[in-house]
């Protein structure tokens, strides 16, 4: 059902998706070895036939602490011109930044320049959802909320709090922020939004909830009432499924995830009804390894090297997302090998979409989330009990799923034991 829900979510998307990502992101060039953008193999190095996908938040860094053995693996992954000898794509489901403050963060972390193109955020894979960019879409999170909107290509964005602006008797729960004077009158001039945004987690939780219940409830007209709430409701499209993610504290933190589970029960509970969301995106969704594939595979044609990449390995600290979702793209690759992928073209057609790429291993670090003292999150249930499934609740569990390929302490045993698979030199 996973792999299915995923489908659904790239075929939302028209048009041939991996072009429309290329030029989207203007990595359509020219090709050549080390065109001066930090990435080359050594010359007496055969081009590379294997890719990395790193998670950063408890691979790379804890909270804004780059971790001592992150250092250790670039200097490894870099050779001594400073230049990657593999491809990587740092695929993070973080989302409340822009792309390239990203990159700029990660290359004063690790030492060495790192492209906005390398960088995946949760929500990069909207830029594909173009049949919604033109709606009036409310957005949720916080940080450079509207630039990146405007950068995933939607061109009419209001906020949660422009909304709250607009009808301050709709946040009610901080008594200090309640109307003090007359109430306003009802506002007949605002807009009707055509879609909801979750970009990440918010500040202010039960403002964002209660705001954005009211748009699906009112069916974009939060000023007013409806008798019965509409359904299907507005189209939602929502990024970063994780219930929890590492920070400096010594116990997790709550993810986006918690704030989706959040506004999932309480839609349920008032209307009977379950949330649906038109995408949803971020790891461990199909679609969001699907965007990372192409990167990696641009990367090689630009750099001139001419052997295909067959493997990626994917490095997190998460059981559920990272470990998740590398495994359930495996799953998609051996499906897509045995009876072929599908795209939908620009003529509405689905179209066989060749690829390279044969596996995605999934190696888990002991750095972040997961606690190797911890329960075994592969251990199936049966007398003991039964481990929580921190999944979102539109990927139906699957034991087998959550067993990573390698377990090791950290991301440099991580990049030694694909080096040693892959007969590179450390």
């Amino acid at each position: 059902m996973a792999v299915l829900h995923s489908l659904a979510a790239v075929r939302a998307a028209p048009g041939l998706w991996w072009r429309a990502a290329r030029a989207s992101l203007g990595l359509l060039g020219p090709l050549g070895p080390c065109p001066g953008r930090g990435y080359c193999v050594d010359a007496a190095q055969s081009p590379p036939t294997f890719g990395f996908l790193l998670d950063i938040d408890g691979v790379l860094v804890r909270g804004h602490r780059v971790i001592p053995a992150a250092l250790e693996a670039f200097r490894r992954l870099v050779n001594a011109h400073g230049q990657l000898r593999v491809p990587v794509v740092f695929v993070t489901n973080a989302g409340n930044i822009l792309q390239h403050s990203k990159a700029q963060e990660l290359s004063a972390l690790l030492g060495f320049k790192v492209e906005p193109d390398q960088v995946i955020l949760s929500h990069s894979p909207m830029k594909l959802f173009s049949q919604y960019h033109n709606k009036r879409m409310l957005v949720s999170g916080q940080g450079p909320l509207v630039e990146n909107a405007r950068v995933l290509g939607f061109e009419n964005v209001v906020t949660v709090d422009e909304l709250r602006m607009a009808f301050p008797v709709l946040d009610m729960v901080d008594l200090q922020r309640r109307p003090k004077t007359t109430v306003p009158l009802p506002r007949n001039d605002f807009p009707a939004i055509e879609g909801v945004l979750l970009l990440g987690e918010p500040v202010r939780w039960e403002t964002s909830l209660q705001l954005i219940m009211d748009v699906l409830l009112s069916n974009g007209n939060p000023g007013t009432g409806l008798a019965t709430a509409p359904y299907p409701h507005l189209p939602v499209l929502a990024s970063n499924m994780d219930l929890l993610w590492m920070a400096e504290a010594k116990m997790p933190r709550f993810g986006h995830g918690t704030f989706l589970l959040c506004l999932e029960t309480i839609y349920r509970k008032v209307t009977g009804k379950e949330l649906r969301y038109e995408g949803l995106m971020g790891k461990p969704s199909v679609l969001t390894y699907q965007y990372a594939e192409d990167l990696i595979r641009q990367q090689a044609e630009r750099r001139g090297w001419v052997a295909p990449i067959q493997k990626l390995y994917a490095i997190g600290d998460n059981p559920m997302s990272d470990v998740y979702g590398a495994n359930l793209f495996h799953k998609y690759l051996q499906m897509a090998k045995h009876d072929g992928a599908e795209e939908r073209g620009a003529d509405g057609l689905w179209k066989r979409r060749p690829s390279a790429t044969q596996s995605c291993a999934s190696i888990l670090v002991c750095t972040g989330v997961y606690n190797p003292k911890g329960p075994e999150p592969t251990r199936p249930a049966q007398d003991a009990e039964e481990a929580p499934f921190h999944g979102h609740r539109d990927f139906s569990f699957s034991p087998g799923l959550m067993e990573a390929s390698h377990i090791v302490n950290d991301v440099n045993e991580a990049v030694q034991l694909v080096f040693h698979k892959e007969g590179w030199p450390l």
